[in-house]
């Protein structure tokens, strides 16, 4: 088995429902990871340092995406798109706001990491005709989740405190895309379709009024009827 074919690069979008195989691996990848911390100096006793939080990991490559498969590939024939396919990818989904997941797996570290694309830049090659080479770099992504502040009143002192006002997660939240649209199914009801997309069954009357649906409508939906949701 060829050593190849045991790598893979991948950039995937909405709970990877969406991804792309990178079909020529780079001749490397470069990882950049920084401390937060600062020191101080500190009478009679010198400097010391104190520890933060580990500043945003950075990671950049460069490669090109091939108008036609060869040997070196790291993707079958078959796998292999249009290498606008790969550009038009990576633009659509830098410009939804919403972090993506790459995955490099098969070298002697593997990486697992949420990102944003910081910089992503390409153009025709001048090697074989139709080549794409483009240079990419991403910057790590932290999942947070944000918490109403609270003021404290000490009636006491009539001092007033902020308690926190956001924490990173603990958890990788959904990232999936909300769908504009839904083809109804047999047996689809507007309550099932606003508790699978809205979260609860009871915003059905927003889907109803969205779409116009009249209440006489409600028993007997079309199968295949494609509603707008909010």
């Amino acid at each position: 088995m060829d050593k190849m074919s045991n790598y893979s690069l991948t950039l995937s979008y909405n709970n990877e429902k969406e991804a792309i195989e990178f079909p020529v691996l780079p001749a490397k990848i470069e990882v950049s990871e920084s401390g937060n911390h600062k020191t101080y100096d500190i009478s009679k006793l010198g400097e010391i340092n104190v520890l933060r939080n580990v500043k945003l990991a950075e990671l950049s490559f460069e490669g090109i995406f091939p108008a036609s498969w060869f040997p070196g590939a790291s993707v079958a024939e078959e796998r292999l798109f249009e290498p606008e396919h790969y550009v038009e990818r990576i633009q659509k989904w830098s410009r939804s706001k919403q972090p993506m997941r790459l995955v490099f797996t098969g070298g002697s570290i593997d990486i697992f990491m949420d990102v944003s694309v910081e910089k992503f830049s390409w153009s025709e090659s001048s090697g074989a005709v139709g080549d794409i080479k483009y240079q990419i770099s991403f910057k790590e992504y932290r999942f947070y989740t944000a918490i109403k502040t609270e003021i404290l009143d000490d009636s006491k002192t009539g001092a007033k405190t902020d308690k926190k006002s956001g924490t990173e997660s603990k958890t990788r939240p959904d990232t999936r895309v909300q769908p504009k649209t839904y083809k109804l199914v047999a047996g689809d009801s507007l309550w099932k379709v606003a508790k699978k997309f809205l979260g609860d069954g009871s915003k059905y009357k927003q889907i109803q009024k969205l779409n116009g649906i009249k209440d006489s409508e409600l028993r007997k939906l079309p199968i295949g009827k494609i509603i707008k949701l909010p």
